[in-house]
């Protein structure tokens, strides 16, 4: 088994640096301009990718919240006691890593995290609270798309920025679709979803055969893991919306990094405390728009191409310039790289 997860460690480790290598030769720019614009980003570069250590260290401890909430031993093996905060950084990081570096956010990640998480609690418990954390990092995120209508709008009360039908029927199109995702991850707290997933699995082309047979043989242990999914709502509501404040706070605090760029671009919003607050409001919504976008086109690696139009489409519709989004864009696009590499050396580091 030891041997088995060395494996597929290392095959985590080889598609992360081919990733890696990929992004780097696929800019849609020249190196020359892609050094002009690094050159133009200037010292700002340190706290744009250094906010990353405080996103990253509250995504830990989020998900730190929700292992705590099953502290006895699980049937699969393993104990039953906490693991280090720095191993939970360490495999945040690389977790993120994979996942921005593979199709479909969580192919990668998510099964990364599992097998190594499970050294420590037991395989149950590692995929119980992956999931859950999976689960509340997509929360976080309907809740940051649904919040920040609200935040438009009142910005737009106070004649910041324009409200036209159009925008309305876009708002009314979010809503619902936050509403309705709010209702189908409700379920799934409530009853669990491992055995839904695999249900879903096991009608799929090509996946038909192995996801039936895996349902059919480990059947208990896909119970055990939907009973645990239940339990962190049902018995533990402070762990559970504790885990879900981070995860918020861990985005409005991303909307940081698209602040210093607007900053370094000079845009202020007049200046002082009152423009700058405007600045990081504007942020907060770039941001918003921006993931939305991404993550409905998320089965691209990275969402190559998706971010950058969503970064332009959003700056633009704050009426900021085009170039502008493509600057912040390129930025992001190089701090990704910068920390899907760091993920992906972690791999290889011990605790």
């Amino acid at each position: 088994m030891t041997w088995t997860k060395q494996r597929l460690n290392n095959l985590f480790f080889f598609i992360g640096v081919a990733a890696v290598v990929v992004m780097l030769f696929t800019f849609d720019i020249s190196f020359a301009e892609l050094w002009q614009h690094l050159c133009q980003a200037g010292y700002w570069l340190i706290p744009i990718i250094g906010i990353w250590v405080v996103i990253y260290a509250i995504n830990a401890w989020a998900w730190m919240c929700i292992i705590k909430t099953h502290p006895r031993p699980i049937i699969g093996g393993g104990g039953g006691g906490v693991p280090s905060f720095w191993r939970i950084y360490r495999l945040t990081i690389t977790g993120y890593a994979l996942n921005y570096a593979t199709p479909v956010g969580g192919l990668g990640g998510e099964p990364y995290r599992i097998m190594e998480l499970s050294k420590d609690i037991g395989t149950e418990r590692a995929t119980s609270s992956v999931i859950l954390y999976a689960m509340m990092h997509f929360l976080a995120h309907f809740l940051l798309w649904f919040s920040t209508i609200f935040l438009y709008l009142g910005l737009a009360a106070i004649g910041d920025l324009p409200l036209t039908p159009v925008i309305a029927v876009v708002f009314v199109a979010i809503i619902i679709f936050c509403l309705a995702a709010f209702y189908v991850l409700s379920r799934g707290y409530k009853n669990g979803v491992a055995v839904t997933i695999f249900g879903w699995l096991s009608k799929m082309p090509g996946l038909k055969g192995w996801a039936t047979r895996f349902q059919t043989t480990h059947a208990e242990q896909l119970r055990h893991v939907d009973e645990q999914i239940a339990a962190l709502h049902q018995q533990d509501k402070r762990a559970f919306y504790s885990s879900l404040a981070l995860e918020y706070l861990a985005r409005i605090v991303q909307a940081l990094e698209i602040l210093f760029m607007l900053l370094l671009f000079g845009v202020d919003c007049g200046g002082g405390f009152t423009g700058i607050t405007l600045t990081f409001l504007h942020s907060i919504l770039i941001l918003s728009l921006t993931t939305l976008l991404a993550n409905l086109l998320g089965f691209l690696p990275m969402q190559l191409g998706v971010q950058e139009g969503g970064f332009v489409v959003s700056i633009a519709a704050l009426g900021l310039s085009a170039a502008l989004g493509i600057f912040v864009s390129i930025i992001c696009r190089v701090r990704e790289i910068i920390w899907i590499a760091i993920g992906i050396l972690l791999m290889k580091t011990k605790g």
